[in-house]
C-alpha cells in the first residue's frame, strides 16, 4: 500500500517568498499539513505574476497556486500552532530577524525550526543588515561573471534559481534534523543561507578548482559552450558534449569527420579561440535540418540533445506528455509540473485547493505530542549527526548523484562510494592534469569539492564477484542511490527486483536523466540538457540575443531532490518495515524550479522571455562597467526608498527626479536613460569603490566576484563555509561545507577527505562484509577491486 511519507506532520509556514513557499511545498507534497500564516488580506506573492499585471478575476497568481496548493491559511491564533508545530519554516520580513528566531527555537525545544535568510542569521553581512536580492547575489557568487560571451557584458542567470535551491536545501536538511527530533525528542534550529546556497549550487566548482589548482585553475570569464544552442532549419536544438567521445561523434555527426585529429577543436577552450570558425560549420549543418531531424540523429548516437523549451511549448513535448509530467491544478486553469520523484510504495498529493487568506483561523486544532516527545529527549542521541545511523550505498558518478550523497554524508551517514576500475567516477579526470602527473586521476576539483566524508571502493560490478560483493553490501545499507542511465544496473544483474530480494528493507532511489520510461528513457542527459528542454536557457540571455543554458544548477537541483525523496523514503520504509524504489529525475527537477514561466503561459497567455539583466523584482536593476577594463558592478533597486538612496549616490544626477522615475514600473519603462546615468557614474570608479559607496546609501550591490574572492570572503569564513581539507594525494585545500548551520552541530562538517581510488576496498569489505585478507587479495589479482584506473 502507498504511504504519505509525512502524513500527520504538523508544518508551519511562515514564508513571504518562493524559498519558504518551496520548502512548505516539498512536504505538503509528501503528505504534510502544512498551514501558512500569513499577514492581513494575504501573503503578497498571491498578487504577483511575472509580467507585472495583476492575476485576472479573483484567483490568485499562478506562482502562489503552483506554491500554496492544498496548504492552508491563518492570519490570527499563531501562537497555539507555533508551540505545536513540528517544523517552522521561516521566510520573509514579518518581524523574524535573528533575535526573534532564536527565542523561538529556544521556547520550543522539542521543534524543529528551519529559517532561510539572504545571509543567515550570524556573519558580517547579516550583522550589518546588507541588502541583496537574487540578481546581486549572482553577482556575489561568483556565477554572473562566468555567464555571456567575452566580448558582451555578464549575463544573470533567469528564472530566480537561487530562491527555489534555498528552499530545497532548507527541505533536505529540515528533513533530516526532523527524523532525529522524532526520534530522540530534541528539536533544532536550522539556518539556511541564500547566499551559500548558491555558491553551492552555482559557484563552488571555480573556488574549490582555484583552491585545488592555485595559478594552474582554467582562468575564469565568460564563455559559452561550444556546442551548445542552435538554430535549426525550423527552430533551435541544444547539445552538449562533456566526454571527448561525445565531441567526436559530434564531428561525424555533422560531417566533419576530418577535424577528429585536430587536437586544438577537442579542447573547450581550443573552440573558444576558434568560436567563429567553428560556429559557422555548426550553424550551416542545422540550418539545412529541421530540429526533430537533428534530435533523432544525435540521440541515435548518443549525443545529449534537446529542444529548446519554451512556455509555450514545454507542456507539449513528447517525453512529457507521455510520463504525465504536467498535471491540473485545483482551480483548473493550468497545468503544472508535478513532484520530480515518484514510488508505487508513495503517496503523493495531488495538487489540492489553494486557501483563501485566514480561511482556517480558528480550525486547525494541532495536539502537542512533539511537546511531550521533549520530556523523554535523548540528549545523546540529539548531538550525533542527523542521519547517524543510516548507511548508503553511494553508485553516483560526475555532479548530480554525488551531491545527493555528499549531503547525507555531511549530516551524518555513512556512505560507502563505488566506482568501476574500468569507470571510474568521470569527475575525477576533470582537473586538466597531464597524465604524466603521478596519480593525476585524484585532483578534479568537482570529485574533491563533493565527495567529503565517503569512504571510497573500487568494484567491477560486470565481474560476477563484483556483482555479489554489491549485493552483499546491499544487504548491509538502509539507503543506495546511482544515477547510472536506466539499463545499466539491469545490465549488471541489480535491478530492483534483484536487490529487494536480497534486502526487502532496502530503499533505492535511481536518477536517470529523463526517467525510468517514456520516449526519451535511453538518451544521454546532462544538467545543459535539463536547461535546455526545460525552459530556463529560454529565460537566459540578452533580449535580441539567443538563449544561454544557466551553466549547470540543474546537477545539485537533481541531487537535492533525490536527497529529499531518499529521507521521506526511510521514513516510509520505517513505518512500514518495507523497502520501496524511488525515481527521481534529473529533468523533472529541473522543470519544477524553471516553473513559473510555464504556468503563467498557461494560465494567461503572457510568454515571458529572456530580458538581459533587468528582472521583474527590480527597476533598475544590470551589471555595469567600472574604470578598470572588464570590471563590473550589480545593482539592484527593489523599493522606492533604495531608489532615492541611488540618487544621492549618483549625485542626483539632472532628470531622474522626474515624477515619471518615483514608481518601480516607471522606472521599469523609463530603463534605458537610467541605466546611461548609472554607466557613467560607475565608468569612473573602481569596482570596489562603487559597491562600497552603493552599500553605504542602502542600495543592494555587488562588483562582479570570481573564485578568488569566494575563497577570502569575509561573511564565508565567520561562518565556516569553507573547511580545511587534507587530501593524501593533493594535499591542503579549502572544500565547501553545507550552506546551512545546525545550532546543535558545531562541526567541522568536514569529517574526511574525498577518497583516492579504493582507499577503503580492505577497510569496508573487511568491517562490513567480513572478508579476510587473502579473500581481498584474490579479488585484487582478479581486477575486481583496485586503486589504479584500468586503463592506465
Amino acid at each position: 500500500m502507498a504511504t504519505r511519507p509525512y502524513g500527520g506532520l504538523q508544518v508551519l509556514e511562515v514564508a513571504a517568498g518562493i524559498g519558504g513557499g518551496y520548502c512548505g511545498k516539498l512536504f505538503a507534497d509528501a503528505g504534510a499539513d502544512v498551514v501558512m500564516l500569513e499577514p492581513p488580506g494575504g501573503s503578497a506573492l498571491r498578487r504577483w505574476t511575472l509580467s507585472g499585471a495583476p492575476p485576472p478575476g479573483r484567483e490568485p497568481g499562478t506562482l502562489f497556486q503552483y506554491l500554496a496548493g492544498g496548504k492552508r491559511s491563518v492570519v490570527s491564533g499563531c501562537r497555539d500552532l507555533l508551540r505545536a508545530a513540528d517544523l517552522v519554516i521561516l521566510d520573509g520580513p514579518q518581524g523574524w530577524d535573528a533575535a526573534r528566531t532564536r527565542a523561538l527555537a529556544e521556547a520550543n525545544p522539542h521543534q524543529v525550526v528551519v529559517s532561510l535568510s539572504t545571509f543567515g542569521l550570524h556573519g558580517p553581512y547579516a550583522e550589518a543588515g546588507l541588502r541583496a536580492n537574487e540578481f546581486v547575489l549572482q553577482a556575489m557568487c561568483g556565477s554572473a561573471a562566468s555567464r555571456g560571451l567575452p566580448e558582451g557584458r555578464p549575463l544573470q542567470a533567469g528564472g530566480r534559481i537561487g530562491e527555489w535551491v534555498t528552499g530545497l536545501y532548507g527541505a533536505v536538511a529540515g528533513a533530516a534534523v526532523l527524523r532525529r527530533a522524532q526520534r530522540t525528542g530534541q528539536g533544532d534550529l536550522v539556518d539556511v543561507s541564500m547566499y551559500e546556497s548558491m555558491i553551492a549550487t552555482m559557484g563552488v566548482l571555480g573556488a574549490v578548482s582555484r583552491s585545488v589548482l592555485g595559478d594552474a585553475a582554467p582562468v575564469s570569464g565568460r564563455s559559452i559552450e561550444l556546442p551548445s544552442i542552435v538554430a535549426t532549419a525550423d527552430g533551435l536544438v541544444g547539445f552538449c558534449t562533456i566526454t571527448r567521445q561525445q565531441f567526436m561523434d559530434f564531428l561525424v555527426m555533422i560531417d566533419r569527420s576530418d577535424l577528429l585529429e585536430d587536437t586544438e577543436l577537442a579542447s573547450a577552450a581550443g573552440r573558444m579561440r576558434r568560436r567563429s570558425e567553428f560556429e559557422a560549420m555548426v550553424n550551416r549543418w542545422a540550418a539545412k535540418r529541421t530540429t526533430a531531424d537533428i534530435i533523432e540523429l544525435a540521440a541515435s548516437m548518443r549525443i545529449p540533445v534537446a529542444p529548446i523549451g519554451t512556455p509555450e511549448t514545454v507542456t507539449h513535448i513528447d517525453h512529457f506528455a507521455a510520463r504525465g509530467v504536467f498535471a491540473p491544478v485545483a482551480s483548473g486553469a493550468f497545468a503544472a509540473p508535478r513532484p520530480p520523484y515518484r514510488s508505487d510504495a508513495l503517496l503523493m498529493e495531488p495538487f489540492g485547493p489553494v486557501p483563501a487568506p485566514g480561511q482556517h483561523d480558528g480550525r486547525v486544532r494541532w495536539d502537542e505530542r512533539a511537546a511531550s516527545r521533549a520530556a523523554a529527549a535523548d540528549a545523546a542521541g540529539s548531538r550525533r549527526g542527523p542521519l547517524d545511523g543510516v548507511r548508503v550505498l553511494d553508485l553516483t558518478a560526475f555532479w548530480a548523484g554525488p551531491v545527493c550523497t555528499h549531503l547525507l554524508a555531511a549530516l551524518g551517514a555513512d556512505v560507502i562510494k563505488v566506482e568501476g576500475l574500468r569507470r571510474p567516477d568521470g569527475m575525477r579526470f576533470s582537473s586538466g592534469k597531464s597524465a604524466a602527473d603521478d596519480q593525476w586521476w585524484e585532483w578534479g576539483p568537482v570529485f574533491l569539492a563533493c565527495n567529503t566524508n565517503k569512504r571510497g571502493i573500487t568494484l567491477e560490478l560486470s565481474h560476477p564477484s563484483g556483482r555479489d560483493l554489491a549485493l552483499r553490501l546491499a544487504r548491509e545499507c538502509d539507503l543506495l542511490v546511482d544515477n547510472f542511465s536506466p539499463r545499466v544496473m539491469g545490465n549488471f544483474g541489480l535491478g530492483w527486483d534483484v536487490m529487494r530480494a536480497a534486502n526487502p528493507r532496502l530503499v533505492m532511489v535511481q536518477m536517470p536523466a529523463f526517467g525510468l520510461d517514456g520516449p526519451w528513457r535511453d538518451r544521454v542527459g546532462f544538467a545543459q540538457t535539463m536547461e535546455q528542454a526545460s525552459g530556463m536557457a529560454w529565460m537566459t540571455g540578452e533580449e535580441d540575443g539567443p538563449p544561454l543554458i544557466p551553466r549547470g544548477p540543474c546537477d545539485p537541483v537533481s541531487g537535492l531532490h533525490a536527497a529529499f525523496a531518499a529521507i521521506a523514503g526511510l521514513e516510509v520504509r520505517d513505518q512500514t518495515g518495507i523497502g520501496l524504489h524511488i525515481e527521481s529525475t534529473m529533468v523533472e527537477a529541473a522543470l519544477n524550479i524553471a516553473a513559473e514561466p510555464v504556468i503563467e503561459f498557461a494560465a494567461y497567455g503572457r510568454l515571458a522571455r529572456r530580458a538581459g539583466n533587468r528582472g521583474p523584482g527590480a527597476a533598475p536593476q544590470g551589471i555595469y562597467p567600472c574604470a578598470a577594463d572588464d570590471s563590473w558592478v550589480a545593482l539592484a533597486v527593489t523599493d522606492d526608498r533604495e531608489w532615492r538612496a541611488l540618487l544621492a549616490a549618483l549625485g542626483e544626477p539632472a532628470g531622474l527626479d522626474a515624477a515619471e522615475y518615483a514608481s518601480m514600473a516607471g522606472r521599469r519603462a523609463s530603463a534605458g536613460p537610467i541605466d546611461a546615468a548609472i554607466a557613467e557614474w560607475t565608468v569612473r570608479r573602481p569596482a570596489a569603490a562603487a559597491e562600497a559607496e552603493l552599500r553605504r546609501r542602502g542600495v543592494p550591490a555587488s562588483r562582479l566576484c570570481g573564485p578568488a574572492d569566494l575563497l577570502t570572503d569575509p561573511h564565508l569564513a565567520h561562518r565556516g563555509y569553507w573547511e580545511p581539507v587534507t587530501h593524501p594525494v593533493v594535499g591542503a585545500y579549502r572544500g565547501p561545507a553545507v550552506p546551512f548551520r545546525i545550532a546543535s552541530s558545531r562541526g567541522p562538517w568536514i569529517r574526511m577527505p574525498p577518497p583516492t581510488l579504493g582507499q577503503h576496498n580492505r577497510e569496508v569489505l573487511t568491517e562490513v562484509l567480513g572478508l579476510g585478507a587473502e579473500e581481498i587479495t584474490d579479488l585484487e589479482e582478479a581486477a575486481v577491486i583496485g586503486s589504479r584506473p584500468a586503463a592506465l
